[in-house]
């Protein structure tokens, strides 16, 4: 079963190495995920399908510990199609699979 989630956030890039580009979940929407009986991988990720604008992909929400949320990462190719850039405020929707 799919459960599918909807929210706005804004990107930002991670000031470690590399040109990485994430967006935190809301707080109430990440204890939401944690209740779920969900498939983890490695570091504790949850698989998704992401949906913005026109565009859609498969990825993987992070746990953060600095925010208690999770990050999800936009890459280069989706910010380009979709014209988004750092500090905008994005709207997303992502399915995760329920086991």
């Amino acid at each position: 079963m799919d459960v599918t989630f909807s929210f706005s956030g804004e990107l930002f890039e991670w000031e470690g190495q590399g040109a990485w580009f994430f967006v935190t979940l809301p707080r109430d929407l990440a204890e939401d995920i944690r209740d779920l009986e969900l498939p983890r991988r490695g570091f504790g990720s949850v698989k998704v399908k992401v949906r913005t604008g026109g565009s859609e992909w498969q990825t993987s929400l992070f746990p953060d510990r600095k925010s208690g949320s999770y990050l999800l990462p936009v890459k280069k190719a989706i910010r380009r199609a979709e014209g988004i850039d750092e500090g905008d405020l994005v709207d997303f929707e992502i399915d995760l699979t329920v086991a």
